[in-house]
């Protein structure tokens, strides 16, 4: 059976207030809809906050799993996998090019992720996939 997946995307900069905010929609994923695959960036603050609430909740929930994002080709960008993450997720078949690979990249995922977390309060991309 294919695990229930989440993507979280937000803006590049959100105030601290989110923080317990989003913790608490991330536990309410594992535990009321069984969410076991996370899919975050790294290219903002939203992504930063949503990293550390997901490897915090792998303390607790040490069945989840947190894939990084990663908008371009593995071939054209060495990855490092920064700590706390599991594995990286390259959302295409083939490279895109690359003025509208994060743009793309966030669309895919929103169909190949059963949920969404969100912090959208302006235009923008975040809201714009809302």
């Amino acid at each position: 059976m294919e695990s229930i997946r989440c993507f979280l995307i937000g803006h590049r900069s959100v105030p601290e207030s989110i923080r317990s905010p989003l913790y608490n929609a991330i536990e309410r994923h594992i535990s009321a809809y069984g969410v076991e695959e996370f899919y975050v960036g790294r290219y903002g603050q939203f992504d930063r906050m949503a990293t550390q609430a997901l490897v915090d909740a792998k303390a607790i929930f040490p069945h989840i799993r947190l894939y990084l994002l990663t908008p371009y080709h593995p071939s054209e960008r060495s990855l490092s996998l920064p700590a706390g993450f599991d594995d990286s997720h390259y959302p295409f078949e083939r490279a895109v090019p690359r003025r509208v690979a994060i743009v793309a990249a966030n669309r895919e995922m929103v169909d190949y992720c059963d949920f969404l977390i969100t912090y959208a309060r302006h235009p923008g991309n975040a809201r714009e996939i809302l």
